[in-house]
């Protein structure tokens, strides 16, 4: 018995049947998949190695007993590290000051840069020149920001200490090397340069609204706050929600400027985590104890925007329930 060379259109002069449109649908589907894998695998990758690793290896790490030396001990720890790490009171101390430093910047940044948004919103003269000078601390290097803002602050003929004595206000704080000032004069700094991109994003926000809301809010007799409040602020709020996010885990992992800053000076006031990591991995050379605080870290951050955004989602969920109420 031979096998027939012919196909069914050769025998029976009629067309093969085309595929059923499920197969196309699911051909489409492959096809658009590999595309799709296509297009994100060039960003994928730097993401992978840049960040997913380096995570990983810290996790890793974090188990070990590696100390920074030429023969580096891999073996295995445990949970020794975060015992020894649960009664070392000067990491908890720079988690505290971490916190309060984060939550300051963070805070501080959204109102700033609320205001000055709504400024540039409002049809200034000159407004694409104001727009540029806005973004001018975001543009300069955070090294070049502290030792511009160390000249400001300097106890010996600075700036800010002149225009004091000036106004017959005392001229002799040393800012950055007093206890009480240190810590509120580096979140100032923190403030000022993070307050453009913050700013940038909730002017793209305003420039969304439609300009129909305000003015039937105008015609009702809706006064300024009247207006930011009930048409303003629920507009903005997912886009506030996403910038705080993401501000608050940059202000936590901001290191260079307050290194350069202060170095976590006057005795640790200023001894934000980030810093007090280094330090430990850099100086002391216990890589793997290092990497247990970082992942302690990552952890806590991890928890407090969990909390955070489950609480807006849920502010959302409840504010759009109420209007569809009404």
């Amino acid at each position: 018995m031979t096998t027939p060379s012919l196909t069914e259109r050769d025998r029976t002069g009629a067309p093969a049947p085309a595929p059923s449109p499920r197969k196309r649908a699911s051909a489409l589907a492959r096809t658009r998949r590999r595309e799709a894998i296509a297009l994100v695998l060039p960003s994928l990758i730097p993401i992978l190695v840049l960040s997913v690793a380096p995570l990983v290896i810290g996790i890793v790490l974090a188990f070990t007993h590696a100390r920074l030396v030429r023969h580096p001990d891999y073996s295995f720890a445990g949970v020794d590290n975060f015992a020894r790490l649960g009664g070392n009171a000067l990491f908890w101390d720079s988690l505290r000051i971490g916190l309060i430093w984060t939550v300051g910047v963070t805070l501080l940044q959204l109102a700033a840069a609320m205001g000055l948004a709504l400024l540039l919103n409002s049809g200034l003269r000159l407004q694409g020149l104001t727009r540029v000078l806005a973004l001018v601390p975001w543009a300069m290097p955070p090294v070049v920001v502290a030792i511009m803002w160390q000249m400001i602050y300097s106890a010996n003929g600075g700036p800010l200490n002149a225009f004091l004595g000036a106004v017959g206000l005392p001229s002799d704080t040393n800012w950055l090397g007093d206890f009480s000032t240190a810590l509120p004069a580096v979140i100032v700094v923190g403030v000022w340069v993070g307050m453009p991109q913050t700013t940038v994003t909730l002017l793209a926000g305003l420039q969304q609204i439609p300009g129909e809301l305000i003015e039937a809010a105008e015609v009702d007799g809706a006064g300024a706050w009247r207006r930011f409040t009930a048409v303003t602020w629920p507009a903005l709020r997912p886009i506030v929600t996403s910038i705080t996010s993401l501000n608050f885990i940059w202000n936590f992992n901001s290191f260079s400027l307050v290194y350069v800053l202060t170095a976590g000076g006057p005795g640790g006031k200023t001894m934000v985590p980030v810093l007090f990591i280094y330090l430990e991995a850099f100086k002391n050379r216990e890589i793997g104890y290092a990497a247990a605080m970082g992942l302690v870290v990552v952890v806590v951050v991890v928890l407090i925007l969990a909390v955070y955004l489950r609480s807006q989602f849920r502010s959302e969920d409840g504010a759009a329930g109420a209007g569809k109420g009404r």
